[in-house]
């Protein structure tokens, strides 16, 4: 399809109503290099595309797809042997995980056929493998410990030495107070330092990395904490080059599927540009026509896309016709009604829907030329007729039985008696090769020649004399006529200056009658045309009503389930709440041990009613899909880090991938994250490491995301289970944000007597996000 046509009928800013529904960059990308076919099939695809997501949406009335990004430019880079960034392979890894979902959702997609979708899911490739070992990064982008056991020993190291250095300068904080010009740690070319007084300078041996402004105070890195931070620093270095090499051995792995990755990345994005342009016809109303199987096109109630409020019209161009010619004056919507037939015709042609009611026909052309609107050539020094002209040359050259042609304001620009011939010559040129063609004119010459001519047809723009104002209804069939003494007489010109204007034009005033009673005649014929189209509205709530029935039904069944898990955690809550009273009773009544207390609360949780759901079969059939399969993202208890399932082994367990680490577990070992991640709320998992200092074991707390209340009961519980189980010191995570959580943190590690002592984690470790806490 030529550019011009495109740039005409403002394509680029149609298909710029779709943005909005879209998704994911590669969707964006596919819409921005939408352009009309010509293959049938192609176009037929395309709309059957549409009416299998409209399929999925009955059956899934919530079905979205996530935002990926595009990764083109991440896949050349392994194609070329790079390796990649913790960026770019965050993008791979949110491909994969989006493919491995997709994949998941067509394979627990029941009694719903796809004929054109299908095999578009089927298509997409799951693995397991490259999403369990990208688990190694995080969302964040940090890269976990447990990518590597190199990784993992380097920052204990960093952790144990960070720790010294902390203890010590926290010693010489309260040693060497008198000498500090503030009681604190202070940082300098990244190293940790005391701020000293200049005079008191030689009290404190070390090494001097900066002086204050005034001169009065001096930042002294302590001699004992220099070795310290030089292993520190190594360290440092050696986690930088470790991670360097993760990231290259995370690249290599990717490299063998880096095509496989690339086709899924097309199709999730063209699933994406599917489900948009449903959502976009269903808020425009617009239809999927029907292909006509020769040249004609049907348009039922056609609208411009573009418009505010347009004026709906019906356009009938059969088979045997091969030109329509709109006279009447201007100002009329002559020109808007050619440019709604062609705009549709691209549309159609680039598989989107149209702004058209239900029963309407397209056809196919392989290009679509037009000449629209006044152009003069300033570098040619053409004039706007020799400018047109120039124009029409060319598409008269080009065009052929296959091409759609639409003409504005045909022979305009030259003499009236001139422009009309040549007019009439270049329609009968196309009519004579059967190049269907709609033009506008204003040449009166052309209205006989509409009546005259086989397989040529007139049309207007109707003009309502009483307002004086075009309604922009399209009448085919009845040629336009002049309104001039009508609006002249209501304006106020004198009535023997009227009649003697009709008296020097008896002839076209005969002809003018003729006009307004084929006028009349059309007019009756929409009202009727209106009471059947209203038939048919009432057919379409009627199907709309029933989808909806179904829609609700479905809506229903879910709603039934969360009623059922929401009444199930209702009553655990309210057994919770009591037991918590009782405790409170026994730390008033007597002194008890504090693992009789957490063994007390225990008991109590246990006293929640169990629900009996065995009977619910939508709480049957959720579990089934919950069961492990192939690809699914998931959660090591034991370890608290997150993997994917890569294989069923014969004995019931399962292999799966954590970071670079191949494991092999019992279902009761993990939990399933990814099916059902974006219905239930997000858990919290508590990450548990064995220490080699031999403090014991140590756990981790994730609070982020959480409310304050539901943050708190997490923490009473977690610092319960760490003191049960010996642990020395523990690991909370609340972020920064507002900082609610966090000073809640404090002031309950603050109040709790089992708490030794508790600080922010090292800077690399989460600093002033994370509390470290030592238990006793």
């Amino acid at each position: 399809m030529n550019n011009r046509i495109l740039e005409n009928l403002e394509f680029n800013k149609v298909k710029q109503l779709l943005l909005p529904y879209v998704a994911s960059q590669q969707a964006e990308k596919e819409l921005q290099d939408l352009l009309p076919m010509t293959e049938r099939d192609r176009i037929k695809q395309a709309f059957s595309e549409i009416k299998d997501m409209e399929e999925i949406f009955v059956a899934s009335h919530g079905f979205k797809v996530a935002a990926i990004k595009d990764i083109s430019e991440s896949l050349r880079r392994l194609e070329w042997d790079a390796d990649l960034n913790i960026s770019e392979l965050l993008d791979i890894k949110h491909v994969l995980r989006v493919s491995s979902e997709l994949s998941h959702f067509y394979t627990g997609l029941e009694n719903v056929l796809l004929r054109a979708l299908g095999r578009l899911f089927e298509h997409i490739e799951v693995f397991p493998n490259l999403t369990g070992a990208l688990e190694a990064i995080n969302d964040g982008g940090f890269v976990e410990s447990f990518a590597s056991l190199e990784l993992s020993q380097i920052r204990r190291t960093i952790q144990k030495s960070e720790t010294e250095v902390r203890q010590i300068l926290q010693d010489l904080l309260k040693s060497k107070s008198d000498y500090l010009a503030e009681n604190l740690i202070a940082s300098r070319n990244g190293r940790s330092v005391l701020p000293v007084k200049n005079t008191h300078r030689n009290r404190i041996s070390g090494v001097v990395h900066d002086i204050s402004a005034s001169g009065s105070t001096v930042y002294i890195e302590p001699r004992a904490v220099v070795e310290l931070n030089e292993i520190i620093t190594q360290a440092q270095a050696d986690e930088r080059h470790e991670i360097s090499r993760i990231l290259h051995d995370l690249s290599d792995m990717l490299r063998p599927h880096h095509q496989a990755i690339r086709n899924n990345a097309w199709l999730i994005g063209h699933i994406d540009l599917v489900r948009a342009k449903v959502l976009f016809m269903r808020d425009y109303q617009a239809t999927i026509p029907h292909i006509s199987q020769h040249k004609t096109i049907q348009l039922v109630n056609v609208r411009h896309p573009l418009l505010k409020n347009p004026v709906a019209n019906d356009l009938h161009f059969a088979e045997t016709l091969n030109s329509i010619v709109i006279t009447g004056p201007n100002t009329g919507g002559k020109t808007i009604m050619i440019k709604t037939l062609g705009v549709s015709q691209l549309m159609a042609q680039s598989g989107l829907p149209i702004f058209a009611d239900e029963g309407s026909k397209v056809a196919i052309f392989n290009q679509i030329f037009a000449d629209i609107g006044d152009e003069q050539s300033i570098e040619q020094s053409l004039s706007t007729f020799s400018s047109h002209m120039t124009h029409i040359v060319a598409i008269l050259e080009e065009a052929d039985a296959d091409s759609l042609v639409l003409f504005d304001e045909l022979g305009a620009g030259t003499d009236p008696q001139e422009g009309a011939s040549l007019a009439i010559a270049i329609l009968e040129d196309l009519r004579k090769r059967h190049i269907k063609t709609m033009a506008t004119t204003h040449y009166p010459e052309l209205k006989a020649y509409g009546i005259e001519t086989p397989q040529v047809e007139n049309a207007s723009m109707e003009f309502d004399t009483d307002s004086l104002r075009p309604t922009y209804h399209f009448m085919q069939g009845v040629p336009g006529r002049s309104n001039a003494f009508e609006i002249a007489k209501r304006l106020g010109l004198g009535l023997e200056i009227v009649e003697e204007a009709e008296r020097l034009t008896d002839r076209d005033t005969d002809v003018n009658l003729i006009i307004e009673q084929l006028e009349k005649q059309t007019a009756e014929s929409r009202r009727r045309l209106d009471h059947i189209k209203e038939v048919e509205q009432d057919n379409l709530k009627f199907n709309r009503a029933v989808k909806k029935l179904y829609q609700d039904f479905s809506r229903e069944r879910d709603n039934e389930f969360e009623k059922a898990q929401k009444e199930a955690r209702d009553i655990v809550d309210l057994a919770l709440s009591e037991s918590e009273a009782i405790l409170k009773n026994l730390h008033t009544k007597a002194q008890i041990k504090p693992h009789e207390i957490i063994e007390a609360k225990g008991q109590l949780k246990k006293l929640a009613p169990e629900v009996d759901l065995s009977k619910n079969k939508v709480l049957k059939k959720a579990q089934k899909k919950r069961a492990p399969k192939v690809g699914d993202t998931i959660v090591v208890t034991s370890y608290g880090q997150r993997g994917s399932l890569t294989k069923l082994l014969k004995d019931g367990r399962w292999e799966a991938q954590v970071g670079l680490i191949k494991m092999t577990l019992k279902e009761e070992e993990f939990q399933i994250e990814s099916v059902e991640k974006s219905k239930e709320p997000k858990k919290k998992q508590v990450h548990v490491e064995k220490k080699t200092n031999g403090q014991g074991p140590r756990a981790r707390l994730d609070l982020r995301g959480m409310r304050y209340e539901e943050a708190m009961m997490a923490l009473d519980s977690f610092i319960d289970q760490a003191l049960l189980n010996n642990m020395a010191q523990v690991d909370i995570i609340h972020g920064i944000g507002t900082g609610v959580i966090r000073e809640g943190v404090s002031q309950y590690l603050r109040r709790n007597k089992h708490v030794k002592s508790f600080g922010y984690a090292p800077q690399n470790a989460g600093g002033s996000g994370a509390t470290i806490a030592n238990l006793g």
